[in-house]
């Protein structure tokens, strides 16, 4: 095993002493770089990816290596965030707290306002001290450390997709996209690449990207996507799994916060414009071998055998996973013909049209880019996910499809649920699926997310009542 990879989260007695020692000498470090920090938000992450915590002095901070406590019912709610009772976190159990410890290397400045306010994640464990199987951190740890023990070590980057909105809705309340600061300028047309539109956003941009360096969030410049408004950010490959989505539900709390401050709203709605492209969260993943060689490709340049059974697996799982990659029903509206969004369980080689594409480069860097996820799904559940596919392929002899050459839309393959009630149905049904994510987190995701869905189905919109006020 390769000492000079991260070493995989713990929570023996010996590395719990480490933990607060370190911790101790963040906290110091971190006020000598700071010292005007007057108080520090303590967050934890839900099952949708929604920071929950609180705000405390600055004072506070040093008692916090021996914990806070949060109620497990964090990890039972909507995404309004009322807790679902029926997820079983909640008023049966007499609603109980649980400990939470800080992560370390958390600690960094708040984009709202980094002279004085400071920010830490925080990870929440059961009774016995063990960490909180349904918090989705956790999830992927354990995933991650099944790889590690057989001596595979991922690689992965997130890239992010999102759009700045006008504060201001149009004449019709809908959304529209945000003047040029400091001009009365709307861009309404699609001009993906486009420097032009960096340009007129430089600001909030050089912002964004300015503050990520003070969080050390290992991010690229924005580049300019397909829709008016639409930007995306790249993260760094990291082999810290763990790391990757900390550092992407950072940046996107930045992203909002810097937004807010220059007068917009920020979304990563999978799908907030009718007439535009979706928001999506790319995932590169590579695989190293206990040498430190890719073990995705062959001396020869072709794909290892440990490579399409990694892929096959994370196709046969795809179809299952599809609760979690669009986990509400905004998510699925993103799914459609010849917008580059996957809508079959395929593959192939430097093809934007498949839901796992091989991209151009060289012997190092060939790795997978799964497509599938929107922008609004939670990170580390999606890298849940592809973690919990690769060793379903490992594990099992199951087919690979011939990869897909030419439009992947018009290609036969195993289609993907489109409509949330169905992938809830493929979740369900898949015990291969749950057992790798584990049992309790696979019943409180379904009952969530299946309570939520009934809620927003009772709702009665406005495009009813404009269709059948008059001719129903």
């Amino acid at each position: 095993m390769m000492t000079n990879i991260v070493e995989v989260e713990d929570f023996t007695r010996h590395s719990e002493e480490k933990r607060t020692t370190a911790f101790q000498s963040e906290v110091q470090t971190y006020l000598e770089r700071h010292p005007e920090t007057q108080y520090v938000d303590i967050l934890l992450n839900d099952l949708n990816g929604v920071f929950r915590g609180k705000r405390i002095p600055i004072a506070s901070l040093k008692k916090l290596e021996k914990g806070c406590y949060f109620p497990a019912s964090v990890y039972a709610m909507d995404i309004l965030g009322n807790t679902v009772e029926e997820a079983g976190l909640g008023q049966v159990l007499g609603e109980p707290d649980n400990i939470c410890v800080p992560v370390e290397g958390s600690l960094i400045p708040s984009a709202s306002d980094p002279q004085h306010l400071a920010q830490i994640l925080l990870t929440m464990r059961n009774q016995d001290g063990t960490p909180f199987d349904v918090e989705p951190r956790n999830v992927l740890n354990q995933l991650w450390q099944q790889l590690r023990n057989r001596g595979l070590f991922p690689v992965v980057a997130v890239e992010l997709e999102f759009y700045l909105v006008d504060k201001q809705r149009d004449a019709e309340g809908y959304i529209q996209p945000p003047c040029a600061p400091g001009s009365d300028e709307r861009n309404m047309q699609s001009q993906v690449y486009s420097v032009d539109n960096l340009d007129h956003f430089a600001d909030v941009l050089s912002e964004i990207d300015d503050l990520a360096k003070q969080q050390g969030i290992p991010a690229d410049g924005a580049l300019a996507e397909a829709s008016p408004g639409q930007f995306e950010i790249n993260l760094h490959h990291t082999r810290n799994v763990l790391s990757a989505c900390d550092h992407a539900i950072q940046l996107k709390r930045l992203i909002r916060q810097v937004a807010e401050r220059h007068g917009m709203n920020a979304t990563f709605m999978a799908k907030p414009y009718e007439e535009y492209a979706g928001s999506g969260m790319h995932v590169h993943i590579s695989m190293l071998d206990a040498a430190g060689h890719n073990a995705f490709i062959c001396d020869d340049g072709s794909d290892s055998p440990l490579l399409k059974r990694a892929l096959a697996g994370m196709i046969d799982l795809m179809p299952a996973s599809m609760a979690l990659l669009a986990p509400n029903v905004n998510a699925y509206r993103r799914f459609l013909p010849d917008a580059f969004v996957p809508l079959q369980a395929s593959w192939g080689h430097n093809n934007r049209t498949v839901a796992l594409r091989i991209p151009c480069g060289d012997s190092d860097s060939h790795r997978v880019e799964y497509r599938v996820a929107g922008a609004d799904a939670n990170p580390y559940l999606v890298m849940s996910v592809i973690l919990a596919g690769i060793l379903h392929g490992l594990d099992n002899q199951l087919p690979l499809p011939v990869a897909v050459k030419g439009n992947g839309h018009e290609a036969e393959g195993n289609p993907l649920p489109i409509r949330q009630s169905d992938a809830l149905y493929e979740f369900e049904q898949s015990h291969a699926l749950q057992k790798l994510l584990g049992t309790r987190f696979g019943f409180v995701w379904h009952s969530c997310k299946h309570h939520e869905l009934m809620h927003f189905e009772r709702l009665i919109t406005a495009t009813e009542i404009d269709w059948m006020l008059k001719n129903a």
